[in-house]
């Protein structure tokens, strides 16, 4: 597989709409809380809360959504969370406009926003999986991946000038344009969406006899049994849910750090996360050589193990030069190894999973993922509370040296060939 091999139209019109709601999303980076920072004045820890509130909100909100979408067309729904998200984003520079912004709406629109993220998702993973045939899933994951650090890098040092030049609401009105862009591009791809299975009639997607039609939490609990019940995909979640919640919950102290204690302007902190993006780009590129000569379970065992290593540096932040050359490093090493580990954690879980229970077990596993990392949001900010901003950035970074321990060295027999 050639890495320049075209996955057909119809996975361009997708990567294209990825492409520019990421590099909306990016250009935005920490856009709520700089908002907080610097027009409402907030401390440390209310910060954090916003960030861990319309996080936990979000997932619950989206929690009977995963078992809606996943007998419904999965276009129609893409659309429509990125119309939500386009308004609800809208309503910010609106407010500010009318003097009328405060911490109350940053919470309303970022819950919208994390539901509609949830949903969007879970959508678009069992979308990939219809459009894209399995022995390209890795080539589609890897070109999202690459995007992600693509925008990333070139995303937060435009935002911080557009900030510093046009006002602090530019880059959250480019977001909520990059979302309606997104939905005009998805629209645009397409064609018939291929059936769970093809015994079915044409039309929308059927769900199997005695499944409920309406929104239960029980419908989607069988994407969690999925998970939990799976040998492989059990270890990964529970290794990728505790890291992801370690590396996210200090990101609203280190803004506070960043941008109020230690002077960083804007620019500098958007560069500071912008440049080590390359690192995930490279990461991504190598992914599928190194999956071909090591295969994955060996490639996501030391990936995963590497990207813990790098965060706890994050403590000894100083001002200047320095100090921004330190983070560039950290992050740079965390993202070189997260651009390898996501692509193939992404193909593994898309290939464990049947079908049916795609949407589901993808909503599962971004609710859990999103609930923890705001739950660890909001008890890190009382930890800065307690024990001052660094601290608590020092205590995460020393808690995930432990979390490779939680990935797994062997697999089953059953799973063993799919790994390689």
């Amino acid at each position: 597989m050639a890495g320049g091999r075209s996955l057909g139209r119809r996975f361009g019109w997708l990567w294209a709409a990825y492409a520019v709601s990421a590099f909306g999303t990016r250009l935005a980076f920490d856009a709520f809380a700089l908002i907080a920072v610097v027009v409402l004045h907030a401390g440390a820890t209310e910060v954090a809360l916003l960030a861990a509130s319309g996080l936990a909100v979000g997932a619950v909100v989206a929690v009977p959504l995963g078992a809606w979408v996943e007998f419904r067309r999965k276009r129609p729904v893409m659309i429509a969370a990125d119309l939500i998200r386009c308004a609800a984003l809208l309503s910010i520079p609106a407010a500010f406009a009318l003097d009328g912004l405060g911490l109350g709406q940053l919470l309303g629109v970022s819950v919208v926003v994390a539901a509609a993220d949830i949903t969007f998702g879970a959508a678009s993973g069992a979308y990939l999986k219809s459009l894209v045939p399995p022995e390209d899933l890795l080539v589609a994951n890897g070109r999202f991946e690459a995007t992600t650090w693509t925008t990333t890098a070139l995303g937060p040092p435009l935002g911080g000038v557009a900030v510093g030049v046009f006002g602090p609401m530019t880059t959250v009105l480019v977001d909520a344009v990059s979302y309606l862009l997104s939905a005009l591009g998805i629209r645009a791809i397409g064609g018939k969406e291929r059936q769970q299975s093809d015994r079915q009639p044409a039309g929308r997607p059927q769900p199997p006899p005695g499944t409920p039609s309406g929104l239960r939490m029980s419908d989607l609990q069988a994407g969690w049994r999925h998970i939990l019940g799976h040998p492989t995909l059990r270890p990964l979640f529970l290794n990728t849910v505790l890291v992801n919640a370690l590396i996210m919950a200090p990101a609203p102290l280190l803004a506070v750090l960043m941008l109020g204690q230690l002077g960083f302007p804007p620019w500098q902190y958007g560069l500071a996360f912008a440049v080590p993006c390359l690192g995930g780009l490279l990461g991504s590129r190598l992914s599928r050589r190194l999956v071909a000569r090591h295969g994955r379970r060996r490639v996501l065992l030391t990936a995963g193990t590497l990207r813990a290593i790098w965060p706890v540096g994050l403590a000894f932040i100083r001002p200047g030069t320095p100090g921004l050359l330190l983070v560039m490093a950290v992050e740079f090493g965390l993202i070189t190894c997260i651009g390898v580990f996501n692509p193939v954690l992404a193909t593994t879980r898309l290939d464990r999973t049947p079908q049916d229970r795609t949407t589901r077990t993808l909503t599962a596993w971004s609710i859990t993922g999103k609930t923890a990392t705001a739950a660890a949001t909001a008890l890190w900010g009382l930890l800065a509370a307690l024990t001052g901003t660094r601290a608590a950035i020092a205590l995460a970074g020393v808690l995930l040296l432990a979390t490779p321990l939680q990935l797994p060295r062997h697999e089953p027999a059953a799973d063993r060939s799919a790994l390689k």
